[in-house]
């Protein structure tokens, strides 16, 4: 996200992750917000992302979603959904919020579409 406001609001929701811990509510309200800077920014893939985050937070009270896998598929494999997991998995969680922040890497917009086909299936 280019907003200077979206990216002091993506650090503090790091930096809480980091010093607090996974506190759901607060996530989610912080969610909310960076999801308003995204609107603004018109990109479908990122606020689609940011809106099944927090409404899977919601539901589930953890991001149940594992990290997408980044293995290259062989000539006429097909993709595979790993697992949901059973627990939160704040490994994912962190991945996916540093995904938020710069969107100029095509993989980083790649790993986005995926975590929202994983959100979508689950």
């Amino acid at each position: 996200m280019e907003n200077p406001s979206a990216q002091k609001l993506i650090n503090k929701i790091q930096l809480d992750l980091f010093k607090k811990g996974f506190d759901a509510e607060v996530l989610i309200a912080d969610l909310k917000k960076l999801r308003e800077y995204s609107l603004e920014e018109q990109n479908p893939v990122l606020t689609k992302a940011i809106r099944l985050t927090y409404e899977h937070l919601e539901a589930n009270g953890a991001l149940l979603i594992p990290i997408p896998d980044d293995e290259p598929l062989e000539e006429g494999e097909e993709a595979t959904a790993s697992a949901p997991a059973t627990e939160n998995d704040l490994d994912s969680l962190e991945y996916l919020i540093s995904l938020f922040s710069d969107l100029s890497h095509k993989n980083n917009l790649l790993d986005l579409k995926e975590y929202n086909k994983a959100f979508l299936a689950f």
